[in-house]
C-alpha cells in the first residue's frame, strides 16, 4: 500500500511513500540516454530520455518503483490488488508488461498529454519479468511540470486513463471511487469550525484543530487518500528549494506508516520503506527512509547522462543518533 502526490510550488515534486512489509534490494538508479532498453513486445531502445528514480535491478535491468526523467514526467506504480487486471498480448495493440510501463513511459514522453495520445491504442500484457518476479497488481500516477497529472488503471473494463485534480493516488478502490469520497469529507477544514449544531448555545471549543475532527486516520488506501488530500489542498507555498521539498515530504509523513501499526500476516507489518520527492525541473531525486529521516539528494545531472550503463546509489542506510551535549 502506497500514497503518490505531485505538489506545485514554483517547481513541482513528485514523490511517494513505499508501504510495504519486505524490502527487494530497492536503490536510487539512474538510467542514461544510452542504456538499451530491450522491451518484450516493442522494439528495443539503443537511445532515450534519460531517467533517475527508485528501482530493484535485476539481471542489469531496472525495474523501477517510481520515476522521473529529464524532461519532467514522472510515473509511479502503486498497489491495485483487487480490481487491477492484466491481458494477453493483443494483436495490433501496443503491448506493454506492467513492469516495463514506467521505463517506456519515461524514455519517450515528456507531458501528461503525450502520455494520454501515447496508450490510446495500448494494452497492459500479463506478462512476468521473471519466474520469480512474477507481475505485480499495480495502477499508476503520471505527473509533469505543467503541474497536472493522470491515473492510469488496467482493470476488467480495459485500460483508462482518469484526470487527477487532486494529484494524489493511493491504492484500492478504483481512482473514481476515491474522488466520490471525498465529497464525504467537504467540511473537514484547518479552521475552527462554525457552530451551526446549537447556534444559540456557547459551545466550549476544548481544542485547537476541530475542523479536523473527522479527517480519518487510518491506515487503509480510502483514510490515507483523504488525509493526503486534504494535507496537499493545504500545504504552504515554499519561498526556497529547502522549503518545498519540506513541504512535500510532511504531506507524504501525514500518511505515513509506522512499524507494528499495519499487519498483513503473523508477525509481519506493513510499514513505510522510504519517502521521496523529486524535482520535475531539476531532475534531484530526495528521499528519507524509515530508518534514516536525513533528507539525501541524488542530481541526475552531475551524472553523465549520455552513458550505456546504469548509475546506482544505495538507497537503504542507517541513522546514527549525534549528542550534542
Amino acid at each position: 500500500m502506497c500514497t503518490s502526490i505531485l505538489y506545485n510550488s514554483n517547481e513541482h515534486y513528485f514523490g511517494r511513500n513505499l508501504d510495504y512489509e519486505i524490502a527487494y534490494g530497492q536503490k536510487i538508479v539512474i538510467t542514461p540516454r544510452n542504456y538499451e532498453f530491450d522491451f518484450h513486445d516493442l522494439p528495443s531502445q539503443k537511445s532515450h530520455y534519460a531517467m533517475i528514480g527508485v528501482s530493484v535491478v535485476d539481471d542489469n535491468y531496472p525495474l523501477y518503483c517510481d520515476a522521473i526523467n529529464e524532461k519532467g514526467l514522472g510515473v509511479a506504480g502503486l498497489n491495485f490488488e483487487g480490481p487491477g487486471q492484466y491481458f494477453p498480448v493483443e494483436k495490433g495493440k501496443k503491448n506493454i508488461t506492467s513492469y516495463e510501463l514506467i521505463a517506456y513511459l519515461l524514455s519517450n514522453y515528456e507531458t501528461v498529454e503525450d502520455v494520454k495520445q501515447g496508450l490510446a491504442d495500448a494494452n497492459i500484457s500479463n506478462i512476468s519479468f521473471s519466474e520469480n518476479l512474477p507481475a505485480a497488481v499495480l495502477h499508476w500516477m503520471v505527473a509533469d511540470k505543467t503541474g497536472k497529472s493522470i491515473v492510469i488503471e488496467s482493470s476488467h473494463k480495459g485500460l483508462n486513463i482518469y484526470e487527477n485534480p487532486v494529484n494524489i493516488m493511493t491504492n484500492n478502490p478504483v481512482f473514481p471511487v476515491h474522488l466520490i469520497n471525498l465529497s464525504n469529507y467537504a467540511d473537514v477544514s484547518p479552521i475552527q469550525p462554525t457552530n451551526f449544531l446549537a447556534p444559540k448555545v456557547e459551545l466550549n471549543m476544548y481544542s485547537r484543530g476541530l475542523g479536523t475532527h473527522h479527517l480519518p486516520g487510518g491506515m487503509d488506501s480510502a483514510s490515507r487518500f483523504v488525509k493526503a488530500t486534504f494535507a496537499l489542498a493545504h500545504a504552504p507555498q515554499g519561498k526556497s528549494e529547502v522549503e518545498n521539498v519540506t513541504n512535500h515530504l510532511h504531506v507524504l509523513k501525514s500518511v505515513e506508516q509506522a512499524k507494528g501499526l499495519d499487519e498483513v500476516g503473523p508477525d509481519s507489518y506493513e510499514y513505510t520503506m522510504y519517502s521521496d520527492c523529486m524535482n520535475l525541473e531539476k531532475g534531484i531525486l530526495y528521499c528519507t527512509t524509515y530508518d534514516d529521516s536525513r533528507i539525501r539528494a541524488v542530481d541526475m545531472h552531475k551524472e553523465d547522462l549520455d552513458s550505456e550503463k546504469l548509475i546506482c546509489y544505495d538507497l537503504f542506510k542507517d541513522q546514527d543518533i549525534e549528542y550534542e551535549n
